[in-house]
């Protein structure tokens, strides 16, 4: 199946996500975090698949990102790995696995390249790991760095609320860009900051820079699948749009399946040997 909009179906690479910003082409990118999903996702076209550390919510149901751990994640990028031909796959690296030091963080990074065959890590700073960024990229694993909102961070925030409204927190904001540029990161994502900062972010950066409710000038934009596809209750922030209101879908269908079941019109007697 051709992907929407999508006229080159080779592979595509951290190189091509800079061609792409560099020829004007507004990069999509969306989350996954098992096999099924991930063939549908990639088969409709998608640019960049993130197996999020947000996989800690919509999986296994935990408030924050936190309790996910190494092997978790492992395992999800993995099954989704097994179900991606064109999109570039990235992971999250999880809370803990890269903030102690930076042997250890290049460490746990090899570990997640080699078990899940992956394309690239995500990791959550600026300033304050630099120095593992560097040691990650060094040894030549791609690195997609996560600013603004970073929710591994979210006990020390205390809240969910846009960041870098206050002069001093964006003008970091904008310092921690330029460093991870510089480091050799391929791409940045912004999250929930204010669309005129994530602007001038992304004309400074050579870099694509994606963003999620970091508004519309930025180079891509990403979301949880879960959340755009409805099947999440009582998650309503302003950047999210529904595209469709698959909760109620698949409720409509189990009663349909549990209805026929009770009523004994499933299995019918074509649906038997």
């Amino acid at each position: 199946m051709a992907g929407y909009l999508v006229e080159d179906q080779r592979k595509v690479t951290t190189h091509r996500l800079f061609q792409m910003k560099t020829e004007g082409k507004k990069i999509a990118m969306l989350t996954a975090y098992d096999y099924t999903t991930a063939q549908i996702v990639d088969g409709a076209g998608m640019d960049v698949i993130l197996v999020g550390d947000s996989a800690s919510n919509v999986m296994a149901g935990n408030i924050t990102t936190l309790p996910i751990t190494l092997d978790q994640m492992i395992y999800h990028a993995k099954s989704v790995v097994r179900g991606v031909k064109r999109a570039l796959v990235v992971c999250d690296m999880p809370f803990g696995t890269y903030q102690v030091n930076a042997t250890e963080g290049v460490q746990n990074a090899i570990r997640i390249m080699k078990e899940s065959h992956c394309d690239a890590l995500k990791l959550e700073g600026g300033e304050e790991i630099i120095k593992t960024v560097k040691a990650i990229l060094a040894a030549g694993i791609p690195i997609c760095g996560h600013l603004g909102l970073t929710p591994q961070s979210i006990n020390k925030f205390g809240t969910y609320t846009v960041r870098a409204r206050e002069e001093a927190e964006a003008k970091k904001l904008v310092a921690d860009a330029h460093l991870l540029e510089e480091a050799g990161c391929f791409a940045v994502v912004l999250e929930k900051i204010p669309a005129k900062l994530a602007e001038q972010v992304a004309s400074e950066l050579k870099i694509p820079v994606i963003g999620i409710g970091a508004g519309g000038a930025v180079d891509g934009q990403v979301l949880v699948i879960d959340d755009m596809l409805g099947m999440t209750k009582g998650f309503t922030p302003k950047f999210l749009r529904r595209y469709a209101d698959l909760s109620q879908v698949m409720t409509d269908a189990i009663g349909d399946y549990i209805r026929d079941v009770k009523d004994r019109k499933f299995p019918n007697e074509n649906e038997q040997y």
